[in-house]
């Protein structure tokens, strides 16, 4: 098997000498302008990690590990979202595992740096924001330097956009705290930095009742509450949207309701309009892309409907559309 399968799990405690120390695995989100040297400092925290204990598997998520390009991700606010999304559902299926996760993304948005604070209090981790506080001059500087080597860059109008639409991360937010701060353009940015090395300490110390300097975020009941909602509620799209699948199926092999080209599901709910034949691979694969759409637009607004109903209201609403298009 893997051999991250190997390692302890996300939160553990053994006794030594009558004193429980706990390991906590750690979700870090490394935060700045673009161009301002995240992708080193992540690295550098990686190897340092990986060189302070053996116990530890590192992983680093960012766009081009999911082969997202950086002018394509961030070309309008609706991949921008969409970017977001993506990001966060994989830190979210990988925080529970037994790894520090380092997100290597802009993490601009103040909201975003928050729902990604709320992952790791749910998973009962220790958190950290490493900030590379680089001045935009050299940020355009250093762009400008990658255009031109034909390296991985971003086009003028999208880095200005950006620039501007930075929001600071500050040590007061409990999303935004422990804030270690690089400052590339004057330090550098080297595995053996201070700042790194305080990351480090503060990801990997040995934690017992008596610790004050490191924080394992608790899950609260809250946040408890939210993922058994959403669990229940994509278990109540999966099994609503495939009764409306059944039905759509049932009523062509008999033929029902097709002369006008309509079938309904009940008093209370909008009429499947089909303008031609839908066979049922189509039709799981209509199913399968809504689901995955839900799924997504609940990770930046509301969570999926709980109850049958709404949830095939909104299927045959998208069919509607798809079917008719």
């Amino acid at each position: 098997g893997d051999a991250a399968d190997l390692l302890p799990p996300a939160s553990i405690s053994v006794r030594v000498k009558s004193k429980v120390y706990t390991f906590s695995m750690a979700l870090v989100v490394i935060c700045g302008q673009p161009c301002s040297g995240k992708s080193a400092a992540a690295a550098c925290l990686a190897s340092a990690l990986c060189l302070s204990t053996s116990d530890l598997a590192v992983r680093i998520i960012d766009e081009s590990s999911l082969h997202l390009g950086r002018n394509d991700s961030y070309k309008d606010m609706v991949v921008e979202k969409n970017l977001r999304g993506v990001l966060r559902s994989e830190v979210d299926r990988s925080v529970s595992r037994d790894s520090i996760i380092i997100v290597d993304s802009l993490n601009n948005i103040k909201g975003y740096r928050y729902e990604l604070w709320c992952l790791a209090r749910a998973s009962g981790i220790r958190y950290c924001v490493l900030f590379c506080d680089t001045e935009v001059d050299h940020c355009g500087e250093w762009n400008t330097k990658r255009q031109e080597k034909g390296e991985p860059a971003y086009d003028n109008n999208i880095f200005d956009d950006l620039v501007s639409r930075f929001e600071k991360p500050d040590r007061r937010n409990r999303w935004d705290s422990p804030l270690f701060e690089l400052f590339p353009s004057r330090d550098g940015i080297v595995e053996s930095s201070p700042v790194i090395a305080e990351a480090v300490s503060y990801l990997t110390k040995k934690v017992d009742c008596k610790t004050r300097d490191v924080k394992i975020l608790q899950p609260t009941i809250a946040t408890q509450t939210d993922r058994t909602t959403e669990a229940n509620s994509l278990y109540e799209m999966d099994k609503a949207t495939q009764e409306v699948v059944n039905a759509i199926v049932e009523a062509q092999s008999c033929g029902l309701g097709l002369a006008m080209n309509k079938i309904s599901l009940g008093p209370d709910l909008p009429t499947i309009c089909l303008q031609r034949s839908v066979g049922l691979p189509e039709l799981r694969s209509l199913r399968r892309t809504f689901i995955k759409l839900a799924g997504q637009y609940s990770l930046s607004g509301p969570p999926p409907p709980t109850d049958a109903d709404s949830a095939k209201r909104m299927f045959v609403d998208y069919l509607n559309r798809e079917i008719s298009s």
